[in-house]
């Protein structure tokens, strides 16, 4: 499914309907340049999933959890990461094991440990400043 979003509003909102078809245990696998929107769209999930905390970026910490909703969600950035090992090292199946949703931001770094059935959101610029241009697939629907 391809999408364009002429805002970030229009970016939380296909995030926030892309959770309610979400179950413990989905990984969402964002890609995109820097400042493309992934964080507006992990807003958007954690609005859908009924999560009322604000949503920032783990540029720094990682992975931020989110809790209080009908799932939990783990939020990572990988962007500092260099291999999936480090992934692991951070704890990844554990946060699997906890049945949440974990968004991941940047995960063309670790893609070879991403396993089953993964949501891919590509998230690009399109021909105006704030419109991006959005494609989903995998997961329950594809």
């Amino acid at each position: 499914m391809e999408v364009i979003s002429n805002s970030p509003q229009e970016t939380e909102a296909l995030g926030e309907k892309l959770a309610a078809r979400l179950s413990p245990g989905d990984i969402i696998a964002f890609s995109g340049d820097l400042g493309s929107g992934k964080t507006a769209f992990t807003r958007g999930l954690a609005k859908g999933l009924g999560i009322e905390e604000r949503v920032t970026s783990p540029t720094f910490t990682i992975v931020n959890e989110y809790e209080g909703g009908r799932l939990p969600l783990f939020h990572f950035d990988m962007y500092r990461l260099g291999s999936s090992d480090e992934l692991f090292d951070i704890g990844w199946e554990d946060y699997l094991a906890r049945g949440g949703v974990c968004a991941v931001e940047w995960s063309e770094i670790v893609d070879d440990a991403l396993e089953g059935d993964v949501i891919r959101v590509d998230i690009r610029r399109g021909a105006e400043d704030s419109q991006r241009i959005i494609t989903i697939t995998g997961g329950p629907d594809a």
